[in-house]
């Protein structure tokens, strides 16, 4: 499955910056979503290698600023 997780709310923490609309399509062999399955490690790997941004230490990495979509 591949899924496009983007940004609903911008976040400012310890210097580091998440904007809304910012995105990631991540591919997993899960149905579920992929920020809640395994810690959603796959989520965070995917904004540290597209942006250089630990969203898990920003305190982001939650469906309040995340926006899951299931395209493929």
């Amino acid at each position: 499955m591949v899924y496009r997780v983007t940004v609903k709310n911008s976040k400012l923490t310890g210097g580091m910056r998440v904007e809304r609309g910012m995105s990631v399509d991540v591919v997993t062999n899960s149905m579920s979503n992929p920020v809640i399955t395994n810690g959603g490690q796959v989520v965070a790997d995917a904004f540290m290698r597209i942006y250089g941004i630990d969203i898990r230490q920003i305190g982001a990495l939650n469906m309040a600023y995340l926006d899951v979509e299931r395209i493929g």
